[in-house]
């Protein structure tokens, strides 16, 4: 299993060399609630909604999220709670409106991925999509070990 470094060197490596460096602070947690979003609009089995509301596809993606974040690394795994938080009232948010959530998902997913990869042709290290899918969920770690070098804390 790779740890915390090494995932981040390899972001780094694909995606830290954007031009326009707000570009990852705006597309990875647009990314990841457009994400959360299609998940959360999946139905889900009875026994889901027997134990709670709050729990459904969404949800689960985050609570394993968040299990593999505190495996690579504890510290960043204590740092991704306020964004993990932030993501589910975000959702549950949007979830109210009008719009069907899939739809302002699809719509969001697909503007802020092509953000990123538009970031990534522009630096001319474009990758195969499927190198994208696997480090989706390693972005905010990314971003968090961004603050933590700034402030100084170890991961």
């Amino acid at each position: 299993m790779k740890i915390a470094d090494q995932w981040l060197n390899e972001y780094s490596r694909d995606y830290g060399q954007h031009t326009h460096k707000l570009m990852p602070w705006i597309s990875i947690p647009a990314v990841v609630v457009s994400l959360v979003g299609l998940l959360w609009s999946l139905p889900v089995p009875e026994a889901f909604r027997e134990a709670t509301p709050a729990l459904n596809w969404g949800t689960v993606f985050l609570m394993a999220a968040v299990v593999y974040y505190f495996i690579i690394s504890i510290s960043l795994g204590f740092g991704s709670l306020p964004f993990v938080i932030f993501v589910v009232a975000v959702v549950a948010w949007a979830d109210q409106l009008s719009v069907p959530l899939w739809l302002m998902s699809s719509i969001l997913f697909i503007l802020a991925w092509g953000a990123q990869l538009a970031g990534q042709w522009r630096t001319g290290r474009p990758t195969c999509i499927f190198h994208n899918l696997q480090l989706l969920m390693i972005g905010p770690l990314w971003l968090l070990a961004c603050l933590y070098r700034r402030l100084k804390i170890p991961y």
